[in-house]
């Protein structure tokens, strides 16, 4: 797949011309600058790969130099792999010193680049054009990437440079890629979680929270001993607030695009921070992916952490690392106690222990995620769970079942025929869901009732 690379100033417009390539709200665009920080990707019409990269000289009062190097890293290797870099400017300001100091670096890279002018939206954006001349680079393309105003010319410019439209051939027995998502509070460790599995620095690491603001996703894969190849798309997400804490716009679609993430996942994993343990939130988070009906599987980081304070005897109280990781486990099911029995991965992103087990629990999971349960068993089950513990009455009223059928799929959805219209307690939900999960081995995996009168 080629790639091109959208480069620029900060707050030229290159995530709104990202949005529109795509044809669809990838990017979070917004008038602040330095909002993009990670590579966001995707593919257009199958021809190439799109790449939105930060506002190169990015410099504001709440960014660190740290961040500010990391996303100039970023686009560094944005522009390594690019076969075509579109180097995007603002027609409304015209040319600045920034735009200049720009071009001077793109032209020592000797690639294929294209000038497009944006925010042309009347014939008074006009009178600026000539300031771009200063540039070095001839014919530039005037857009609107607000109102979509030269998408064509820009698309017919586009296949000009890469040549023709590659022929894509079916890859025959190839396995769906498995979505996962990584989710969870501001610097639990998500985007370094992801450079571990992506064996790069694809996504930018700071310990500022709040660093990643978009959904960014890579494809990844890996090799068994058995010579199986899996696929996997990874989605980091943003770090999610409050939503009474959340102080900006940005801050808000980061996360409407966490709660797209968590939509189009196959499996979530929650990550914690070893540190901290269960947060309230972190309770809040587990609820809405179950309510999602997506799989889940909680991922505790920063591990390297404990062995260290053994290795100090700081921890007291505690025989070895495997008590200490065995409580620790309790204590989550305890606070997360409406857990589908999810796997709990004990993790360091920092030295790597353990990361490996992700993509194997995940790759189980999915597979737990699309059995067919046989009616007869899913009745038998039921027959004797009701048996044992029996729906509180209402009414004087006992609940009574005819007969269970499974009706879909994340999540399993079991519908229940009864003698009455009710709801059952989530208690007695929680009940029935464990012995679901022990009769049909399905962990990590949602299950809903719902209960039809006759």
């Amino acid at each position: 797949m080629r790639c091109v690379a959208l480069v620029g100033r900060p707050n030229v417009g290159k995530s709104r011309l990202f949005n529109r390539l795509v044809k669809r709200r990838v990017s979070i665009v917004h008038d602040q600058p330095g909002v993009t920080r990670d590579i966001i990707s995707a593919e257009v019409d199958n021809n190439f790969t799109l790449m939105d990269t930060g506002g190169i000289g990015l410099a504001t009062e709440n960014t660190s130099q740290e961040l500010m190097d990391a996303v100039e890293e970023q686009i560094l290797f944005a522009l390594q792999a690019a076969s075509l870099i579109i180097f995007v400017v603002d027609g409304i300001a015209g040319c600045t010193a920034l735009d200049e100091i720009i071009a001077e670096k793109l032209h020592l890279k000797n690639k294929n680049c294209l000038l497009v002018i944006n925010k042309i939206d009347t014939q008074q954006h006009l009178e600026n054009l000539e300031d771009f001349s200063v540039l070095g680079f001839k014919e530039p393309i005037l857009i609107s990437a607000e109102h979509g105003m030269g998408m064509d010319l820009l698309l017919k410019k586009i296949d000009t440079v890469l040549g023709p439209k590659p022929v894509h051939q079916a890859e025959p027995n190839l396995p769906e890629r498995i979505r996962i998502s990584l989710v969870g509070r501001p610097n639990v460790g998500k985007s370094s979680i992801g450079n571990r599995l992506l064996n790069s620095k694809r996504l930018i690491v700071s310990d500022v929270p709040g660093t990643t603001r978009d959904t960014v996703e890579a494809n990844l894969e890996y090799t068994t001993k058995g010579g199986e190849v899996r696929r996997f798309r990874l989605a980091d997400t943003a770090g999610i607030r409050y939503r009474g804490k959340i102080k900006s716009p940005v801050e808000y679609f980061s996360a409407l695009r966490t709660d797209r993430a968590i939509e189009n996942s196959d499996v979530v994993f929650l990550v914690l921070d070893a540190k901290q343990g269960v947060t309230q939130y972190d309770k809040a988070l587990a609820g809405k992916i179950l309510k999602a009906g997506r799989a889940l599987v909680i991922l505790v980081n920063k591990w390297d952490l404990v062995f260290n304070s053994f290795s100090q005897n700081r921890l007291e109280g505690y025989e070895n690392e495997a008590d200490f990781r065995n409580k620790f486990a309790t204590a989550v099911r305890k606070h997360l106690f409406f857990l589908p029995e999810s796997p709990i991965i004990f993790v360091s992103a920092l030295s790597g222990y353990s990361v490996h087990n992700i993509l194997f629990v995940a790759h189980e999971i999915f597979i737990n995620l699309f059995k067919k349960l046989p009616t007869p068993r899913i009745n038998r089950l039921l027959a004797q769970m009701i048996n044992k513990r029996t729906p509180r009455s209402i009414n004087g009223k006992r609940f009574k079942l005819y007969y269970a059928v499974q009706t879909g799929n994340r999540a399993y959805n079991i519908r229940l025929f009864s003698n009455r219209q009710t709801t059952l307690e989530d208690a007695y939900l929680r009940y029935l869901q464990a012995g679901f999960i022990k009769e049909f081995g399905i962990k990590g995996c949602p299950i809903k009732f719902e209960v039809i009168g006759k």
